[in-house]
């Protein structure tokens, strides 16, 4: 088992606080393993096992306390007064009402919660109203290449390509790897996702008047799709329905916008918003959209080479993420920067390429940066090993190294 350090170390350092842990992520990127980790860190460290109140509601012994009166009778009738107690609830979103629960156990004195949840609407929806400033968000990602590697050990370069075409689910790291079990596995966690995932978010929508209903599976499974073979281009609602249109399928953008909306909350995709370096202001039109994981598309998409420099983007807007970093598009004078990575009062630009070893490409990925003005640092991260170095400030980094650092 993977020890996820750097989400176990946020953890611990929220222990105890009056506030609300909440883990969030795709399915399988490892939240249930997480919460056993911390609990046996608790375990190391004095914690009884009657402190601590463990329910996984994908397990079938709890489908009685998916009402939200039977769960917190549940609970109550196991807290031990006087004790401090440790709640985890995993896959909450199963819980109808499940903010009440939350909400009534928080109120209470010498009770710690956690909670994590496969969709994002939960936050965006009631959850933030019970409990607006009382829960911070934790949000987890399949396994790093860093974490890859410390697990497989062996020649760095050739972890890294497998890394490309498999992905980062945790459980991948644990058999032995062909197309077929491949396939297989990430077929599995795409339907779950598709399917259950999104009809979970139906369900507590019902009761929402303003949010329009996601039907068609097949609809969703196109724009997904599409997504995931325009990672690292910039899009727009109005450039999925045209697509869609010229495919034969009549569609209005309002109804794609929605579907959209639904895969950013299921975890599948991420958009990033551009950003004006030098009006400092983010752009709200024109978005990037990025895939939480590799081996996922290289499961969605027919099987041909596609554009490895995008593959690349991808792994380091994640990286940039796992880091602690805030992530735009960089937009200055027409040109673009693919990375503008904030935290605090620290900017860092990046680019990222294949190889710099062509006179046009290295002038090309390295003008936009030197049209930058101010001090901040500026990167560029390739493949390539023979143009490492710095450029009138501009340090060419390799990529692989940059993700183990």
């Amino acid at each position: 088992m993977i020890i996820r350090k750097n989400y176990l170390d946020k953890l611990i350092s929220w222990k105890e606080h009056d506030i609300i842990k909440v883990i969030t992520g795709i399915r399988r990127s490892g939240k249930s393993t997480l919460l056993k980790q911390f609990q046996d860190y608790l375990k190391d460290n004095g914690i009884m096992d009657e402190q601590i109140i463990s329910i996984n509601f994908e397990d079938l012994r709890y489908e009685n306390l998916l009402n939200y009166k039977a769960l917190y009778e549940y609970i109550d009738g196991k807290i031990i007064s006087g004790q401090k107690m440790y709640i985890f609830l995993d896959e909450i979103q199963k819980v109808s009402e499940f903010e009440k629960v939350v909400d009534s156990l928080y109120i209470q004195e010498n009770i710690d919660v956690y909670i994590t949840g496969s969709n994002a609407y939960m936050l965006s929806s009631d959850l933030s109203t019970f409990l607006s400033g009382r829960y911070v968000e934790i949000s987890m990602l399949p396994l790093s290449f860093k974490e890859v590697y410390e697990e497989k050990g062996g020649d760095k370069e050739e972890v890294f390509y497998q890394y490309l075409k498999y992905g980062g689910f945790p459980y991948l790291t644990t058999i032995s790897l062909n197309d077929e079990k491949l396939d297989m596995y990430l077929e599995g966690i795409y339907n779950t996702v598709i399917v259950k995932d999104i009809e979970e978010r139906e369900n507590r929508k019902n009761n929402d008047p303003n949010k329009r209903k996601i039907t068609n599976i097949v609809l969703l499974k196109s724009i997904a799709k599409y997504l995931a073979s325009t990672i690292g281009s910039i899009i727009s609602v109005k450039n999925v329905t045209g697509y869609l249109t010229s495919s034969g399928r009549k569609v209005s953008s309002t109804t794609v916008d929605d579907y959209m909306e639904a895969l950013k909350e299921a975890f599948i995709f991420y958009p990033v918003e551009r950003f004006d370096i030098s009006g400092k202001k983010i752009l709200k039109t024109l978005n990037k959209w990025y895939i939480v994981d590799l081996g996922l598309r290289n499961y969605m998409l027919p099987k041909k080479n596609y554009d490895l420099g995008f593959s690349l983007e991808n792994i380091v807007y994640f990286e940039l993420l796992r880091r602690g970093y805030r992530v735009n598009v960089g937009n200055i004078e027409n040109t673009e920067i693919d990375f503008v990575a904030q935290k605090n009062s620290e900017i860092i630009y990046f680019q990222v390429t294949i190889s710099l070893i062509d006179q046009q490409t290295f002038e090309r990925e390295l003008f936009p940066l030197k049209n930058i003005k101010d001090n901040y640092r500026k990167y560029v991260l390739t493949l390539d090993k023979f143009t490492i170095g710095n450029y009138e400030g501009i340090e060419v980094v390799n990529a692989i190294d940059w993700l183990l650092k």
